[in-house]
């Protein structure tokens, strides 16, 4: 998909960190408009995270560490969004919100990844959760069972969380 000249995440600098170089691939072609680094392992990712400033990351999280990743990520400031397919289940998404990540996308939705993180980068790099659980809040209940988020206090909490500051 060509980027329109008016994409926010265009001559954005992002950096993506994943095992498969096939999504590495995708993305490259999802994210044309940006200044793209990519990297393949944990070690080249921290050498990219402690050498450069970046607007947004997005990680795998099996393969490369992705939340070790996550952690170094934030701690540095940067927006992160976690890009997943094996690891994607309640439990990965509520360790991904309490490390800081700003937003969590299955691989299946790679095609639409451009819309998500122009998300972030028009929030600011503040996290997009709402969005993101008002646009994929049904991929979750199929994936996850209807009542996943009853089944689980945090985001029961997160819900409410959610709601009173929206």
């Amino acid at each position: 998909m060509q980027a329109t000249p008016e994409s926010p995440l265009k001559n954005k600098a992002a950096l993506v960190v994943d095992d498969e170089p096939d999504v590495l691939e995708a993305v490259a072609d999802a994210l044309d408009m940006c200044i793209l680094d990519k990297a393949g392992s944990y070690n080249q990712a921290i050498q990219y995270l402690r050498g450069y400033t970046y607007d947004i990351v997005i990680l795998d999280i099996m393969g490369v560490n992705g939340f070790e990743l996550l952690k170094q990520s934030v701690s540095r400031g940067f927006p992160t969004v976690m890009l997943t397919a094996h690891a994607l289940s309640p439990e990965a998404l509520q360790k991904s919100i309490k490390l800081g990540a700003v937003s969590f996308l299955p691989k299946d939705k790679l095609p639409e990844l451009q819309t998500y993180l122009e998300d972030v980068v028009l929030g600011e790099g503040k996290p997009v959760w709402k969005k993101l659980f008002d646009r994929l809040g049904d991929y979750f209940n199929k994936r996850f069972g209807p009542d996943w988020k009853k089944r689980n206090d945090f985001f029961r909490a997160f819900e409410e969380e959610m709601r009173k500051s929206s």
